[in-house]
Parts: structure tokens; sequence; C-alpha cells
């Protein structure tokens, strides 16, 4: 990347702001990974073992999923060519939608560009302004900007806090709704929402539950269908959004729910009205991948094996974790310098591992978040925790 001169850059406010990020450790760079999304990948003509991707399935580099993405391309093109209300509404989205529905057992689903745009639209539409909504602390930006954008008041609750949150629904009175914002699978923690206590919660209150399932679709529950599969809970307490970039595969995002709902949103959603539709081989490649999901149930076996021999190795080495219940396993560091480092540090032994820094997490709770995947080998996971023994050894961050 080419910088400009000293001269062109002096008092330049971009640069002040920059050099304010690179003292506290907190500024970020793009680094290119040269091959496909997969359990190792190329990085500066290096071959390294990728533990940051939610490729949970290895499904972005499965034949079916790439042969539907292709066979979409040859017959629709590249672009879907204008919004879903316009000209953009082909067989693809139509077909996926249905199989959305089908899996999640919901009546109806929608499609979005993606998780952000889909979070940005669909909150808005729930709530106006007038209206209240909670918000779990740690929802994912995406969340706090849709929950900003709707012109709601907002309050935020302290992490899983359902009793905060019937107090708070409580407080509210009657007469303005109220929507309470959580994720399923929490994307820099890994764990999950209580999600039966505040179903009960929103419901005596007559309340809304929306609930971002990004993180579970695929993996969580025993047909991958998500966290409310997971933890027993009918699809009608809650709306349900999740993305298609994840477990799945692809890209875009969801929501499901009853007829009226997703009707609703077509006509409500200025992130759906008025954005390009979803590429249809992005969508095609999502069809196909819900169909992988169904067919081959011992990827999800594999994941999860892998996902408790890395978590358990971890923590057998004395590593600080958090709550986890998912395949996300962030090693808890606190310093956002030491966590730069001891990423870099595993970047030489071939881990590529990045440092989450606030404010993507609070402050005082810098990480090296793992994502482990299906595609994973034993050996794999081996290298990954000796590498961490070591590192963790050399910077104090275990006992």
């Amino acid at each position: 990347m080419s910088t400009a001169p000293e001269s062109d850059t002096a008092g330049d406010p971009f640069v002040s702001a920059l050099q304010d990020l690179e003292r506290r450790h907190l500024r970020r760079s793009l680094r290119v990974v040269e091959t496909a999304c997969d359990a190792t990948v190329s990085i500066d003509g290096r071959r390294v073992i990728l533990m940051a991707s939610n490729n949970y399935l290895g499904l972005a580099t499965h034949p079916a999923v790439i042969a539907a993405a292709v066979e979409a391309v040859e017959r629709f093109g590249t672009g879907a060519g204008a919004s879903r209300l316009i000209s953009g509404t082909q067989g693809p989205h139509v077909e996926l939608e249905r199989e959305l529905a089908r899996f999640k057992n919901c009546d109806a689903a929608l499609c979005f560009g993606s998780g952000y745009l889909a979070n940005l639209g669909l909150i808005p539409a729930l709530a106006k302004p007038g209206d209240l909504i909670l918000a779990d602390r740690l929802c994912h930006a995406s969340l706090i900007d849709g929950c900003r954008l709707s012109g709601a008041a907002l309050r935020v609750f302290r992490h899983n806090d359902v009793a905060q949150v019937a107090r708070l629904l409580a407080r509210g009175g009657t007469r303005r709704r109220a929507l309470v914002v959580t994720e399923g699978i929490f994307s820099m923690d890994g764990d999950a929402a209580p999600l039966g206590e505040l179903a009960k919660a929103t419901q005596a209150h007559g309340a809304r539950l929306l609930v971002d399932d990004a993180h579970g679709t695929g993996v969580m529950g025993g047909q991958g269908r998500g966290t409310a599969e997971w933890l027993g809970l009918e699809p009608g307490s809650l709306i349900q959004m999740g993305t298609l970039s994840k477990a799945l595969g692809a890209s875009g995002a969801y929501v499901v729910g009853s007829f009226p709902l997703i009707d609703y949103l077509v006509n409500t959603a200025r992130s759906f009205i008025y954005s390009t539709a979803l590429p249809p081989a992005m969508a095609a490649a999502a069809r196909a991948a819900l169909g992988v999901v169904r067919a081959e149930p011992e990827r999800r076996a594999r994941l999860w094996t892998n996902r408790r021999y890395l978590h358990d190795g971890l923590k057998a080495a004395g590593f600080r974790m958090t709550d986890t219940v998912s395949p996300i396993l962030p090693v808890l560091v606190g310093d956002p310098d030491k966590a730069v480092t001891a990423g870099r540090r595993l970047l030489d032994m071939g881990i590529f591992a990045p440092a989450i820094r606030p404010p993507t997490v609070p402050q005082g709770t810098s990480r090296l978040r793992l994502t482990v995947t299906s595609e994973h080998r034993t050996d794999d996971l081996d290298h990954v925790l000796a590498a961490f023994v070591q590192v963790g050894q050399e910077l104090g961050l275990t006992p």
C-alpha cells in the first residue's frame, strides 16, 4: 500500500487519527490471503493454518456449493442488475428463501445483501421513534447501528442479564412497543444468549425478541438449524436473522418469520428496498450449502470433535478463556499490544490468528479469537496447541 510524501500529509487529520490509533496499538491493516478460505491458506507465499475464519463446515470450497454458483453464473450472469422490487428478483432468490423457511421451520424468509444490511433494514422496520429497544451490551455493531438508526429509545442491558431485561421492560410501560435484541451465539465471546428466558420475559411484557443467529446457523442444534433449535425453542417465539456467509460458505443474509412479517419487510426494510439484489450465484450457492448441511451431518460432527479437542487443550495449558459453548474459542489477553505481539508470533510459527482489540471488544479484553472448523486435521490442531503453549509462556499468558 503506497503512502503520500510526509510533506503532503503534515497536519492531515486522518494521519493524526491514524497515529493516535498506532500509539494505542489499535491501528489495523489489511492482510491479503492468496488462496481460497480453507483450513490452511497462503499468506505472503507461505502456507499457514487459518484459525480466524467463520467457514465452520468448510462449505466455501465444497464442490457442490461451487458447482451451484458456477451454474448460476452461466445462466443468470454475475449480478442481479437491480433491487428486488424493480427487476432483481430471480429464480435463485425465490428458491433459496423457500429452502431457508423450510430449514428454520418458519413460514417465509427474505434475503439481504449482507448481515449488516439485514440488521440496518430489519430493526428500523420493527421499532420506530417512541418505541423502546433493549440490546445486549455485547451485540454486534450492525445490531447497535440498526437500533440507533430506528430512532427508538435505546437501552443497553448487561450481557445475558434477563432480570435486568424484565425490569427495563416493566419500567418502559405498556403504551409503547418494545423490542429486545440479542445474538444467538455471540461472535466475540462464543457464548449463547439465554433465549428461553428472554422469550418468556418478552412475552410477559408484550415485547418482541430479535435474535441474530449468524454464528448459530448450520452449527448449533441437532440439525444445524441454529441456537433456537439447540435450546429447544419454537421458531414462532422470536424473530430470527442470520447470515449465509459463515457456516453456509456463501454471502448475504436472511430473516425468517411469519408470512405477514416477511411481506411487511419487503415493503418497509430500506436496505432491502434500495439495494441491488444478492448476486444469483450467491443465492444458488447458499441453497446448495443448505442441502449439504442436511446430507452431510458428519461435517458438523467433525466440527464439534475438533472444537472439544482444541478447547480442552487450551484450557489444560492454562489459558484464560470465555464461557464459550461454540466453535468460537477466544483466548483472553487483555492488553492490546500484547495481543498484537502474540498474533505476530503465532503467524511466524505458521498460524493465522490475528488479535481482536477495542472497539470490537470492550476495553481490557483484547484477545486471540480462534475459530475451529470441520476441515482442520488433528495434526493442525496439535501444531496450534504447541505454538500457543510456547507463545503463552513467552508473554506470560499462562501460569
